[in-house]
């Protein structure tokens, strides 16, 4: 049975940003979807589109061949992991747990020994690619777990991503994708300062983003939030709460490790500080808002 052909009853749980269209691309490729949000109108919402509703994480993974997870934070993905009629309590029918969050890999580790215990796969799946890669099911997926379970569940990534890659073992992925979002934040302080260097220099600044396009400054980063750093729209996309949430997961692995990271220290305080001017909710490319406090462009 080739991958297109393959249909496993899927439990979903975490219908945010990111879950609700990872969960509505698992539908549109055939796969009998049962969803689970804390918000009812979230669950509402998919179950309209063809979902079924369930009540709890248990109810979505009654029957289900895989069990995913897509929530905020760590917490979040033990509570319904450990929780009463949490997935270790109920697991899913084929016994294989997947979770896509962005969590602490010290934190998959210990579920995937516990689950282990109980006979059920674990399976880090963390996602890179944004609300946009999540709406066109081109995201990175980067796997942790063993060899059978990738295996099992690759066919339910390829509804969801296009880059597809097992990393090792259990923790494996969120440390790539920790990797992943050190990158990306250094990325956009890097933008942040050239595009206000070159603001104070009076250069035009889409014309400066399309000449560092067509070189080596050229980044996914710029192409993409660089359009609403220049016009000043900090809508949100991914947001400034879920980045800060990050990079603090990888300075704790980073000093867990003894492993020094002072660029990755310096933005995420520059991510502190635009929380601290209210910018939480506001998306990612928000951290321009720093660079324009400490130019005097808007007040502090």
């Amino acid at each position: 049975m080739t991958d297109t052909q393959h249909a496993a009853c899927i439990g979903f749980i975490g219908l945010g940003t990111m879950g609700r269209e990872m969960a509505r691309n698992l539908l549109r490729a055939g796969h009998p979807v049962r969803a689970y949000d804390v918000r009812a109108e979230a669950v509402a919402e998919l179950s309209a589109e063809g979902a079924v509703a369930a009540t709890s994480p248990a109810d979505a993974a009654r029957g289900a061949e895989i069990a995913i997870t897509m929530l905020p934070d760590t917490p979040h993905v033990e509570a319904v992991v450990y929780g009463e009629h949490g997935l270790l309590e109920s697991p899913p029918a084929g016994r294989v747990v997947v979770d896509m969050s962005t969590i602490s890999p010290v934190a998959v580790r210990r579920m995937a020994a516990d689950l282990a215990k109980a006979g059920i796969a674990f399976l880090d799946a963390p996602v890179s690619g944004g609300p946009v890669g999540a709406k066109n099911a081109a995201l990175s997926i980067m796997v942790g777990g063993s060899a059978e379970a990738f295996a099992k569940a690759r066919p339910v990534f390829r509804a969801m991503g296009t880059t597809i890659t097992h990393v090792g073992a259990p923790g494996a992925g969120q440390a790539v994708k920790l990797c992943n979002q050190l990158v990306c934040g250094i990325n956009i302080q890097a933008i942040c300062e050239a595009l206000a260097l070159a603001r104070a220099s009076g250069v035009d600044l889409e014309q400066l983003r399309h000449v560092l396009l067509g070189g080596s400054a050229a980044s996914w980063m710029l192409d993409r939030l660089g359009p609403q750093m220049i016009e000043g729209d900090a809508s949100a996309g991914f947001r400034i709460d879920l980045m800060l949430k990050d990079l603090r997961l990888v300075l704790e692995q980073a000093g867990a490790l003894d492993v020094p990271l002072p660029g990755t220290a310096l933005v995420t305080s520059q991510y502190i500080e635009a929380r601290a001017h209210g910018e939480g909710a506001n998306g990612n490319q928000a951290l321009f808002r720093v660079y324009d406090r400490m130019t005097g462009r808007i007040a502090g």
